[in-house]
């Protein structure tokens, strides 16, 4: 499509999306704001320059974004904000890792703002409703995750077993999707998932989100050591163009997986050190297991929506070139 024939996809079309001051949620307000779309952006505190500036600086925000006060605790408070729109992106979640109430701070929030949103978009009578999920709903089920694995759509995470390991974040989203597609059972009310791994690429917010932090602790030479770990990697502008295609293209449905390649976090600093060789990186891993393997994601799905994801190199680039021009690290 080109742009100018996207640009006419909106026009006309009244649509809401929560927590919009979030860093994959900026770019979904952004890539409406450039299809003509008439955005309603929800976020907690309306009179937060923090929240909102960098959203009213958008091309067509003046004319086409509006913004509502809404809290995801607070039962009602999406009402206002949904009611006359043709679809919801609901991308509201907490996303950080160091939890001391997992209740509080992330489970209700993300189960109980799910369903007081869904809850609104009912009393509204919208069909479709686009939820920000994430790969962390799907992958984490005990089955053993090696590079021949190929996970899909179909797997489920098991909270009881996330909630063993104390992995809170992964229960948060797991049990906030339940929540969805039970809502949606129940209620006739049509959604679609987005299931992204770790979102890198470039901020268009002020503040530092957990999963572009990831990138900022490798080259800021705060850690001596890189972290253990095997992640699946995904660049933001593929996840809120998913969102946004997930409402357009009216054969989507289900779950769309969104992992470009899942690598370990040696790869990671490789990788960096290739394109900077100058930043001191850290270069030994933080403990002496053998390292956690990759496994595979499959593409499959994302693809019939017509996304082709941004290789890694191109993402972790995007990352740092932001990290660097919003004063989080500076380097030659």
């Amino acid at each position: 499509m080109s742009s100018a024939a996207a640009a006419m996809t909106g026009a006309g079309k009244v649509v809401c999306v929560t927590g919009a001051s979030g860093y994959i949620a900026s770019w979904i307000v952004k890539l409406l704001l450039a299809r003509g779309y008439t955005v309603r952006a929800t976020v907690r505190d309306t009179a937060d320059p923090k929240k909102t500036l960098h959203l009213s600086a958008f091309d067509g925000a003046k004319d086409r974004l509006h913004f509502f006060k809404a809290s995801l605790l607070e039962e009602g408070s999406f009402d206002a904000a949904v009611d006359g729109c043709e679809t919801v992106f609901h991308t509201a979640s907490p996303f950080y890792h160091n939890v001391k109430d997992p209740k509080a701070e992330l489970l209700d929030p993300a189960v109980k703002g799910t369903l007081n949103v869904l809850g609104s978009c009912k009393k509204a009578s919208i069909k479709k409703v686009v939820v920000t999920s994430s790969i962390a709903a799907v992958a984490y089920n005990g089955k053993p995750r090696t590079p021949e694995v190929i996970v899909d759509e179909t797997w489920f995470s098991d909270p009881q077993i996330c909630e063993k390991n104390q992995q809170w974040y992964v229960v948060s989203k797991t049990l906030a999707e339940e929540a969805a597609w039970k809502f949606s059972r129940d209620n006739g009310l049509e959604i679609v998932t987005i299931n992204p791994a770790m979102v890198i690429g470039s901020l268009l917010q002020p503040t530092l989100n957990t999963s572009a932090e990831a990138i900022l602790k490798l080259i800021n030479g705060s850690s001596s050591t890189y972290p253990n770990f095997s992640f699946g990697w995904v660049n933001v502008k593929d996840v809120a163009l998913a969102h946004i295609l997930a409402y357009e293209v009216p054969s989507a449905n289900g779950r769309y997986c969104m992992v470009e390649r899942v690598v370990h976090y040696s790869e990671v600093v490789n990788i960096i050190r290739k394109m900077y060789p100058t930043i001191p990186l850290a270069d030994k891993c933080a403990d002496d297991k053998s390292f956690v393997p990759t496994y595979q994601v499959s593409k499959e799905k994302i693809r019939s929506l017509g996304i082709e994801l941004i290789p890694l190199e191109m993402s972790i680039k995007e990352t740092i070139e932001s990290l660097k021009e919003k004063g989080f690290v500076s380097f030659d």
